[in-house]
């Protein structure tokens, strides 16, 4: 169970992250996507996960993941993301890869491989108002079984909802 809830947690935080620079071409700092999120959960302190999302060249986001597990134990990884669908490396977690698409204005779809198999595919879904981020995870183990599960995560701090 523990393990499910670290992975719920590694992969909510790559979910979320790509949303910011959904808005074609939109770089500056008025985009509402970028800011920092936090994940909601009912886990007791120490365990915590925040998501950082900035701009990053023309059009693209950055994404910094960090948390801290029931245990205390801290990790930080992030990924970059142009929007286009071409993976590219996580630093801070070995073997891994992200590819980020837009499907329409508020929602994005991840796909995270390790070791050059697609493990997750992630729906990223920003609200209306711009301060919260609902993603649905779809993971498939090496059998070909799907489980589905869902994160949310709440701005606290940034930018703000949208304009």
């Amino acid at each position: 169970m523990r393990d499910h809830s670290l992975t719920l947690a590694l992969a909510a935080l790559f979910a979320a992250a790509p949303i910011a620079a959904q808005e074609s071409g939109k770089e500056d700092a008025g985009n509402p996507r970028f800011g920092v999120w936090q994940l909601e959960s009912d886990a007791p302190p120490p365990s915590l996960n925040i998501m950082t999302y900035e701009a990053y060249g023309a059009g693209g986001m950055r994404v910094t993941v960090e948390s801290t597990n029931g245990r205390g134990e801290q990790s930080k990884w992030s990924y970059v993301t142009m929007f286009d669908g071409v993976f590219r490396a996580v630093e801070g977690q070995e073997n891994a890869e992200t590819a980020v698409e837009i499907v329409d204005e508020r929602t994005t779809r991840i796909s995270n491989r390790r070791d050059g198999r697609v493990y997750q595919v992630i729906i990223n879904v920003l609200s209306e108002d711009g301060n919260t981020i609902d993603n649905e995870y779809r993971r498939t183990d090496e059998d070909g079984n799907e489980r589905v599960s869902h994160a949310v995560y709440h701005r606290i701090g940034g930018e703000g909802g949208l304009r």
